[in-house]
């Protein structure tokens, strides 16, 4: 399948800053392999494996290992990869486990660089298992030898016929590349692609990752050019930062589409007893995958499906379908699909009815689906979907064909060929029937038109469609600015110092009042809260907030308020306060004994008109780490469960789209005459308390419930905070799927003329100011970076500038030098140093960009120097950049930090390093 996807905006070679050569070629491209373990017995996987290495030529040498044989399958053996006279670059391992790490220790002595680990009998099998594969991953590590594997099925190229799998027959070679995680259905999937002719760029299973995982394999495929869409078939996401880190880079230019097992109780128990790997939330895993721009399907059939149809099909802008049929059953059948499955059918304007009403048949539907009639003629089909096309309120087009006596299907995919790239929609169609509609069919596919046997399949496949450009699109939408101030730096500070006292105290849950001093430090708002231990100091307290008031228990030593009946009381008078702090603390005494009582917390009642409950929690998921909910808060909120959930941290548009998942969305909003509340200062709380979040990596669980939000504001009425277990060490906390912005390399600096500037990792929101940064460049200047003239409006098109704000700090960190020191005290970017890790290696590539009001000011220093100090502390060894010959000021910058400067075969370019360790 033709790859004619849009694309963000290319650029050359110096700017994007990719690497060639990868680390995983060994397991697709090798000269020499071993097999280690192959033998004459039939059917066993080590005469398989070597079977199809050495009947699917590939261009390079096998070589069986076995101490027990001269010879197998003809080809000479030998005892040991060390006794292999020639240097071996991939080893096939299908050996009983207990061999498997000495051979990976024979391995790592001879230098080899890869290996598949065939061989079952790991952590699947239990805790000898996992501690045999923990000595393979030891014995690895010795060397820089990687690991695909264990008990897996193997890889195969089908596009240089490398097959290093106990499969029975060799994948077509093609464009999608696919990984799976288990071996059995890879080898199902194989069968009917064959059967349906799709073919591979890659088709290899993992195992259970013990080495290479999603994230490796999905970089690798990402910047393969043969590969133009990824497909995986997951069980468990194992290192959930690599893959996201890896969906989210590739996803913008391919799609990668995911089956993953696990969806119900049932199916999650079973596919950790496979795997032996702990499997979590399914809605988790959906969260997880939306925030990386991955589709998620829920058939195998839809997994190739989708690899077409967003490989040959444009964005959608909506959920919108208009439907063009023939007949009435099918236009139907698709219209209960595509509701069902979130979709909407698009309606017909006026404008473009009244067109339709020139030349189509009076007895045409007139509606949604347009039916063109029995007799509808290839010219009419194509008029049809020429004007439906330009109806604004149509985001995609799904033409049905049933073989009816009147109806040419080949014709009138002919007529439709020229349409389907020039939309500027995507392009559907269903022709359905057998033999009579399989040229038709034939042609439009060629013509890049994905084509379906049935109606409702179409259907779906535009809904995963437009599911998928909305997932993109919010992960790419500019956020509102936000400034990083003094005090939200200050923040993370002042929590931590809150959180080590309680742990210095020996205690995991903060008490209600800690709990909201907490949310306070990020600037969530809370309600008066203060703390009374004697029935005068209650009485106090009770006058100074101002009744009413609510007294609640307040303790130390208890666990929860509701292990001693959640005693809380509303209070409306001074005497009231004294009767109820005696109740309290009588209630108390008697279940949970003297010395629990501590007091009881005041707190102002708040009775805002036509408020809601929401509640916003944050819990551990075992796969993914912290995770957020948004939703409809109160005491019900088990029983109707309207929630969102998400990964932290989020930016403005992020939280929009969490509220816009629940059913309360539409409430907040104003409905029957009730008032709308701040959904902007809505989205602005979500943003901090993902922050804290992010920071407070000791938090375990944190729950507001409810938050009140009402059109007067938004408060925290209660909130509830539980610490990890105090045994564990810092480095044993769970980690963010998504690294957060990274605080520790904020800088403040003063350049001549005691210019000061904020030096700091760029942000999603910088987008406006990226744009006014580069409209203070010369000519001269871009030339210089870019190593070739590239006009203002290519420089700040948003599908650029976005790859340059949106960015995973654990992939790139670009540094820009902000001041506020302008004549309007707006803040403005005066330059950027910008480092990107090259993939599977600890160097980098770096670049610096600075404007030319400022120019000659030791920014460009400065910026380098700090960009050196970044790079030290991420662990690069190796800083790299290109520099033009005649750029003699970079040159000379780069000599006094110590770089080593070289000609290359371009004798217009120098390169540039430095060692780092």
């Amino acid at each position: 399948m033709e790859n004619t996807r849009p694309s963000a905006v290319s650029e050359s070679i110096h700017d994007i800053m990719s690497h060639k050569n990868s680390a995983l070629d060994i397991f697709f491209t090798p000269k020499t392999v071993a097999v280690v373990g192959a033998t004459e017995t039939q059917g066993s996987v080590g005469r398989t494996v070597l079977k199809n290495l050495i009947s699917n030529p590939f261009g390079g040498t096998v070589y069986p290992v076995n101490p027990k044989r001269s010879n197998v399958l003809g080809v000479k053996a030998y005892p040991r990869v060390a006794d292999i006279p020639e240097k071996v670059d991939l080893a096939v391992v299908v050996t009983p486990a207990p061999a498997v790490p000495g051979v990976i220790r024979d391995c790592v002595q001879v230098g080899i660089k890869g290996s598949i680990i065939i061989s079952a009998g790991f952590k699947e099998t239990g805790p000898e298992g996992a501690a045999l594969e923990k000595q393979v991953l030891e014995e690895a590590r010795k060397g820089s030898l990687r690991i695909v594997g264990p008990n897996c099925l193997g890889v195969m190229n089908p596009l240089n016929g490398f097959n290093a799998t106990f499969a029975a027959t060799m994948a077509r070679p093609g464009n999608v590349g696919f990984i799976s995680q288990s071996g059995a259905l890879m080898t199902a999937i194989l069968d009917w692609s064959l059967q349906e002719l799709v073919g591979f760029s890659a088709f290899l299973s993992i195992g259970s990752m013990l080495d290479v995982g999603w994230g490796d394999l999905i970089d690798y495929l990402g910047d393969d050019p043969n590969t133009h869409s990824i497909v995986l078939y997951m069980e468990t996401i194992g290192d959930a930062r690599a893959f996201l880190s890896a969906a989210r880079e590739v996803a913008l230019n391919k799609p990668i589409i995911v089956i993953k097992a696990g969806r119900t109780e049932g199916a999650a128990k079973a596919a950790a007893s496979h795997t032996g790997s702990l499997a979590g939330s399914d809605e988790v895993l959906e969260a997880a995958f939306r925030r990386a721009g991955v589709l998620r399907v829920n058939r195998i059939s839809d997994l190739f499906h989708m690899a077409e149809v967003l490989g040959k099909q444009p964005q959608a802008a909506g959920h919108r379908l208009t439907i063009i049929t023939n007949a009435g059953g099918p236009g139907v059948l698709a219209t209960d699909a595509l509701i069902s499955t979130g979709g909407e059918l698009a309606t017909i304007t006026k404008e473009t009815t009244e067109t339709l009403n020139k030349f189509l048949p009076a007895a045409w539907s007139h509606n949604n689906p347009i039916d063109v009639l029995g007799d509808a003629s290839p010219e009419r089909y194509a008029k049809t979907l020429e004007i439906a096309a330009q109806d604004p309120a149509s985001d995609g087009l799904l033409v049905i064909l049933t073989p009816q006596a009147m109806t040419d299907a080949t014709m009138t995919a002919e007529a439709l060929k020229p349409l389907g790239q020039n939309l500027g929609k995507p392009v559907l169609a269903s022709w359905m029937g057998g033999a009579s509609v399989t040229t038709g069919t034939d042609i439009l596919r060629r013509a890049n038109i994905p084509v379906f046997a049935y109606p409702d399949t179409a259907a779906r496949a535009f809904t995963y469609i437009a599911r998928y450009s909305e997932n993109l699109r919010a992960l790419y939408e500019t956020p509102s600015p936000a400034a990083l101030t003094e005090e939200s730096r200050e923040a993370a500070t002042r929590a931590q110092s809150l959180l080590q006292k309680v742990r210095d105290a020996g205690r995991t849950l903060l008490t209600e009042a800690e709990a909201k001093e907490l949310l306070a430090i990020y600037g969530i708002p809370v309600v008066e809260t203060l703390i009374a231990k004697t029935e005068s100091d209650a009485m106090q307290q009770a006058e100074k907030v101002g009744y009413p008031v609510v007294l609640k228990l307040y303790s130390e030593t208890i666990t929860h308020k509701t292990d001693v009946g959640g005693v809380q009381l509303n209070i409306r008078n001074a005497e009231a306060v004294r009767t109820a702090f005696q109740s309290i603390e009588r209630s108390v005494k008697e279940k949970a004994g003297a010395n629990a009582f501590s007091g009881v917390t005041v707190q102002k009642m708040i009775a805002w008109k036509d408020g809601y409950e929401l509640i916003i929690g944050s819990s551990i998921d075992p796969q993914v780490g912290p995770v957020l909910l948004f939703g409809s808060g109160g005491q019900l909120v088990e029983v109707f469960k309207d929630r969102a959930l998400g990964l932290p941290p989020l930016n403005t548009t992020l939280a929009r789209r969490m509220m816009e998942r629940t059913k309360i969305y539409q409430a907040l909003k104003g409905v029957r005459g009730r008032k709308p509340i701040d959904l902007k200062a809505l989205e602005t709380l979500m943003v901090r308390f993902s922050q804290l979040v992010a920071e407070q990596r000791w938090v375990k669980e944190l729950d507001i419930n409810p938050l009140l939000a009402s059109p007067e504001g938004l408060v925290a009425l209660d909130a509830r905070v539980v610490l990890h277990d105090l045994a564990l060490k810092d480095d044993q906390l769970p980690r963010l799927a998504i690294r957060p912005y990274p605080n520790q390399y904020v800088f403040q600096s003063k350049l001549k003329d005691d210019l000061k500037v904020t030096i700091r990792p760029i942000r999603q929101q910088d987008e406006p100011l990226m744009v006014k940064f580069h409209e203070t460049l010369s000519e001269r200047s871009v030339y210089l970076r870019y190593h070739q003239a590239l006009p203002l409006p290519q420089r700040t098109s948003h599908e650029r500038l976005l790859r340059r704000c949106f960015i995973d700090y654990d992939r790139e960190i670009t540094l820009v030098a902000e001041t506020t020191h302008t004549k309007d005290q707006e803040p403005q970017l005066l330059g950027m140093a910008r480092l990107i890790k090259l993939h599977g290696s600890n160097d980098a590539k770096f670049a610096i960009l600075v404007s030319d009001q400022v120019q000659r000011h030791g920014l460009g220093s400065e910026l380098l120097r700090r960009l050196i100090q970044v790079a030290r502390d991420e662990k690069v060894c190796r800083l790299e950049a290109d520099v033009l010959r005649e750029n003699n000021g970079m040159q000379t910058l780069l000599q006094e930090l110590s770089f080593k400067i070289e000609g290359t075969s371009d004798p217009a370019m120098m390169t540039a390093s430095l060692t780092l360790g």
